[in-house]
């Protein structure tokens, strides 16, 4: 076993000139020549070049036979070579530990498709320096958002995510074993987290998974994926969670873009813009008004927009006040659920919304119905079954206030602001009708 000092990241080897280090990673790419070997290091900072000079030595071997993507402990003094792309620095080694040894060959290249490369998930993220930032402009985005919500007083909440009924029609809801009767996975957090409103929570937030037993293969879509939600209680209006959104996401944006910034313009070619608030609000039938001037549903059928739609609103919007995002509002009753507020003088719709952002929906959002006698006679407008939900309607007998929330798809904002084509790029490892694995 080699004794060596603590380990140094790749980033901070200029920090280390004219030292011996230890750097620990991958091996990134082998250069074998007849008089010298260069061994390129990889770790989550940053990529090192170790350049030895061939001498019959136990180290000559070891480099000579190491292996692509093996894990490698190097030992060696830190010098200034201004030739070398890669800080202007190599690393001469004086040990090398092979901690494992990979495989040759290594099952996926740079030519390989995305749904070999989901495969092989680990290796997929591991090679490519892209895939490891998503997830540290993720953690960062998120970082934001709860800053955010803690700053506005929010609770965070942990939800369950089994249920024994299911929630509203039972359509797109995975169904389980559970002991001697059947439970299933909770496709929002929505009555729960309406629950602790009327448990005195005023303000409620949770970051956490949702299950949609949905059939579809775009590339928006997944079984499973990670929600942002939020209730506030005690409110004038639907305004108040849209105000609340517009201004997390702004907050959020901007952290992206102060730490990560360049390195997103340089990866993925794209820039992080924080946008201005208020966002544009545009209702669902001026938006129907809107693009069906362009041609849009010539037929005049369409309750809701489909994805040609959001584009062509979206653009529609970019060109006249040049923001991304766009709330589309209030939704007709018959496309939204009986527990969606609807106006005293319009009951045809509802005190909902979506927002858009660069024609991709990343959010639902309501004021919901909290009068108990309204949410039964709604229900029963709607023919929802509510033997199930006695405990979820409850909530509702005693006094529940005034609220309103939204729920995000953390992988679809992610998806956007990195310009990726597909949820599945956004997702560590994604689920899918078709995939159940890795």
């Amino acid at each position: 076993m080699i004794h060596t000092t603590s380990r140094v990241l790749v980033s901070d080897l200029r920090q280390h000139l004219g030292r011996t280090v230890s750097i620990s990673g991958w091996v990134n790419t082998l250069r074998l020549e007849r008089k010298m070997q260069f061994v390129l290091v990889r770790d989550h900072t940053g990529t090192a070049q170790v350049t030895h000079k061939r001498d019959d030595s136990e180290l000559e071997n070891q480099l000579e036979h190491v292996t692509t993507e093996s894990a490698v402990r190097i030992s060696g003094r830190v010098v200034d070579n201004p030739i070398v792309k890669l800080g202007g620095l190599e690393i001469i080694p004086e040990a090398v530990e092979v901690l494992n040894w990979a495989e040759t060959p290594l099952p996926i290249d740079e030519h390989t498709g995305m749904e070999q490369r989901l495969d092989w998930r680990f290796l997929d993220v591991r090679k490519r320096p892209t895939a490891q930032l998503l997830f540290v402009v993720q953690t960062t985005m998120e970082q934001g958002m709860r800053e955010y919500a803690y700053g506005q007083g929010c609770t965070e909440m942990h939800t369950p995510k089994l249920m024994g009924t299911a929630s509203e029609s039972g359509a797109e809801v995975f169904k389980l074993g559970y002991f001697d009767r059947a439970a299933y996975l909770a496709q929002s957090p929505q009555f729960f987290k309406q629950m602790a409103i009327a448990a005195g929570i005023d303000r409620v937030f949770e970051i956490g998974p949702v299950f949609r037993a949905e059939p579809s293969f775009t590339s928006r879509h997944a079984t499973e994926f990670t929600g942002i939600d939020i209730e506030l209680a005690w409110i004038d209006g639907v305004e108040d969670v849209m105000a609340f959104e517009e201004q997390m996401l702004a907050h959020a944006l901007g952290k992206v873009a102060e730490v990560h910034g360049e390195a997103i313009e340089e990866t993925f070619g794209m820039m992080v813009r924080v946008p201005e608030t208020p966002f544009p609000r545009i209702t669902m039938a001026k938006a129907q008004e809107i693009l069906r001037a362009t041609g849009w549903d010539p037929e005049g059928v369409k309750e809701d927009l489909d994805p040609e739609g959001e584009r062509g609103i979206a653009a529609y919007i970019k060109e006249q006040t040049g923001h991304e995002f766009v709330f589309i509002t209030h939704y007709p009753t018959s496309i939204r659920p009986f527990y969606h507020m609807r106006p005293a003088d319009r009951p045809d719709l509802t005190l909902s919304f979506d927002l858009l952002w660069k024609g991709l929906e990343i959010t639902t959002g309501a004021q919901r119905e909290h009068r108990h006698a309204k949410l039964l006679k709604q229900a029963a407008d709607k023919d929802t079954n509510t033997e199930a939900m006695q405990e979820y309607l409850n909530s509702f007998r005693y006094g529940c206030p005034p609220h309103c929330g939204l729920g995000m798809g953390l992988g679809r904002v992610l998806m956007i602001m990195l310009g990726l084509e597909s949820i599945r790029e956004a997702t560590f490892l994604f689920r899918g009708p078709h995939r159940l694995t890795p």
